[in-house]
């Protein structure tokens, strides 16, 4: 297993909700990393952000790791939620919430 994957799967396991993100949760670098910020933060949710910005490794990595093309990446509990487009459709559904309290992170 290559270096990258294993920091990403202790990443994902250490932390019930992680953001690869770009940027910082206080200073995202792209709209869209925060908008997804802003919804964590609405919903008062612990969680960390991983700024791909700082590892090119890491940020083709986490593409590679979840399939997905895009950046930022929503993981809670070890679950792909998706990016920037899903977690916003799941705040406006109540769906995301729903998540997080049945999760009990919330």
């Amino acid at each position: 297993m290559s270096e990258i994957k294993q920091k990403i799967i202790n990443l994902i396991k250490e932390n019930k909700v992680c953001l690869f993100m770009k940027g910082t949760p206080d200073e995202p670098q792209c709209g869209f990393s925060m908008a997804v910020t802003n919804v964590l933060k609405h919903l008062n949710v612990k969680f960390i952000g991983i700024n791909v910005l700082e590892d090119e490794n890491l940020r083709q990595g986490i593409k590679d790791f979840s399939d997905w093309p895009t950046i930022p990446q929503l993981y809670v509990n070890e679950e792909f939620i998706g990016g920037c487009d899903i977690v916003k459709e799941m705040f406006e559904k109540g769906d995301l919430k729903k998540l997080l309290s049945d999760k009990k992170l919330i």
